[in-house]
């Protein structure tokens, strides 16, 4: 009867050391400002890596859960974590704040996401080594300011979301670190999301980096619903990064050469916006519909020239970004800014004007154009008040 107990026992201990299914469990996380951050831990049936997922800003961290479950059957730990201001983390609510407090927020952040990550690693079986990072929307660019900070990681998730100019320099300048990317044709916040993803896989250099793209999904994780296989997708590439060939970020790699990455070399290069007008045009000549570069990443780099006192080469590219994207009226709008800061106000006057004329029919959502149009407006009445 004693050995009988005795083997219960020791079965019972083992299943609660290393469950067998991912073992979800609620914690609170503090902020380096103390406020509580609410987290839930999966934790593998066996030691392994880490992934630590951030989520979209109209979720919480429960729409990661169908790949953190799959991720912890596969032998990899993963968190998940409410931002400030979602959720069931402390901070001002984030939905209707105002542009004050979302700012306080995002300032936040980082440090946030630093405590997640902290945490993370000191989850008994979570092996240091082999962490990766996945966001989506907003949790895109949160993704990539820890990746900046964490050049150990050894893979990136990337749905439906933009970054800023430093994390497309870090995607472009990291060929050894593979990211996925997906995104669905019908996301309801911005049509082109699909074209920045497809892009921000082409412009990363390393040949595990894949990019997955649906018709209909709406919007970052919303696309599990109707398509499970994204979730399949996520967790396979995870596990062939950190479980089953290991990433060696100082094993060499040689990058892709693609159209996308070859006209980012060139943009900081002398001449670089001629060249890459170059590159832009032999691409549509073998296939007019080609994604050189999407209309947001030129828009950054363009302002990026203009604040370093580049205009010149800032307006090349503003113009460039017109021809790819004709009926665009935010390229209109910066093309504007770039003639004005040159000093050519007929010419600002003039793509202000066509900024106009394009905003009916463009297709970004109904908040951005009428913020689009007041500027719009109130650019046209100054430059014609200069004119008299």
């Amino acid at each position: 009867m004693f050995r009988w107990v005795l083997a219960l026992f020791s079965l019972l201990s083992a299943g609660f050391a290393y469950p067998q299914t991912p073992w979800p469990k609620d914690s609170d996380i503090a902020a380096p400002d103390g406020t509580k951050l609410r987290a839930t831990f999966f934790a593998a049936a066996k030691p392994g890596p880490g992934v630590l997922l951030l989520h979209m800003c109209n979720t919480t961290r429960k729409s990661w859960e169908p790949v953190a479950k799959e991720l912890g059957q596969k032998g990899i730990n993963v968190l998940t974590i409410d931002n400030r201001g979602f959720g069931d983390s402390g901070g001002p609510r984030f939905v209707g704040a105002s542009p004050d407090v979302l700012k306080q927020l995002n300032e936040r952040w980082p440090g946030d996401f630093e405590a997640a990550y902290d945490f993370l690693v000191a989850q008994a079986g979570v092996d240091q080594s082999r962490i990766a990072v996945g966001g989506g929307s907003c949790g895109v660019n949160n993704a990539m300011t820890l990746a900046e900070r964490h050049p150990d990681f050894k893979a990136l998730v990337l749905l439906a979301g933009s970054t800023d100019l430093a994390g497309i320099n870090y995607i472009a300048s990291h060929p050894e670190l593979p990211i996925f990317t997906a995104a669905a044709a019908d996301d309801e916040y911005n049509p082109a999301t699909i074209e920045l993803m497809q892009w921000f896989s082409d412009l990363s250099g390393n040949p595990r980096t894949k990019f997955s793209g649906f018709k209909n999904g709406r919007h970052g994780t919303e696309i599990f619903g109707p398509h499970p296989e994204l979730v399949d997708q996520i967790v396979a590439f995870l596990v062939d990064a950190l479980v089953t060939s290991p990433v060696d970020l100082k094993k060499p790699v040689t990058p892709r050469k693609t159209a996308a990455s070859e006209l980012f070399a060139l943009v900081n290069q002398p001449g670089g916006p001629a060249k890459a007008a170059a590159v832009f045009l032999e691409a549509r000549k073998h296939d007019p519909n080609a994604v050189v570069f999407p209309e947001y990443p030129m828009n950054l780099l363009g302002y990026a020239k203009l604040e370093n006192g580049d205009k010149q080469d800032a307006i090349e590219l503003f113009k460039l970004n017109t021809e790819a994207y004709p009926a665009s009226a935010n390229a209109q709008d910066s093309l504007s800014d770039g003639y004005l800061a040159a000093g050519h106000n007929d010419l600002a006057l003039a793509a202000e004007q066509k900024c106009l004329e394009l905003l009916p029919a463009d297709k970004n959502d109904a908040q951005f154009k009428t913020q689009l149009e007041q500027e719009a407006k109130e650019k046209i009445a100054k430059l014609k008040a200069d004119q008299k």
